[in-house]
């Protein structure tokens, strides 16, 4: 019998790997490991917003290969989700200090579920939903860098997002 609903998609959870050439003056990674639901053998839903990985979203299909050591490495994007990943690190001297509360409780009448790095870095990666009002979040990301809330950068966007 094979187990259907919340069991199944638990023994299905797998985590999807992504190597990247790390940025000067960044974090020190060269991978990043996202949660991912295995829709085959050898593709896999993302379920989670990437910190590092750009050209990513919440949602996307990858194909992946498995190594001998059983991780799961990404090769390409199979399908788009639609989704956007925004990544968004408080000013520590600016308004909100370096709460990442503070940066969700701005986004929220948006919507928008993001997870935090770590408290010593506070750097929030937001998925934002194809359907969400792109115009109204650029324009309050924007504010927020002018009023030195915030830095923010474009993990994966799409057309919506740049035409918006």
């Amino acid at each position: 019998m094979t187990p259907s609903g919340p069991l199944a998609a638990e023994n299905n959870r797998i985590k999807v790997w992504f190597r990247f050439v790390p940025r000067e003056s960044w974090l020190p990674h060269d991978t990043e490991g996202l949660w991912a639901t295995r829709l085959s053998a050898d593709t896999a839903r993302v379920e989670n917003a990437p910190f590092l990985q750009n050209g990513v979203a919440e949602g996307e299909i990858v194909r992946f290969v498995t190594d001998a050591d059983g991780l799961h490495w990404s090769k390409e994007r199979v399908k788009a989700s639609g989704n956007c990943t925004i990544r968004v690190l408080p000013v520590p001297s600016g308004p909100l200090g370096q709460s990442a509360h503070a940066v969700h409780e701005q986004l929220s009448p948006f919507g928008l579920g993001g997870e935090v790095f770590s408290e010593e870095f506070p750097l929030v990666a937001f998925t934002v939903p194809a359907e969400a009002d792109l115009a109204g979040i650029k324009a309050l990301l924007v504010r927020g860098v002018e009023d030195g809330w915030w830095h923010f950068e474009d993990g994966c966007v799409t057309d919506a997002w740049r035409e918006a």
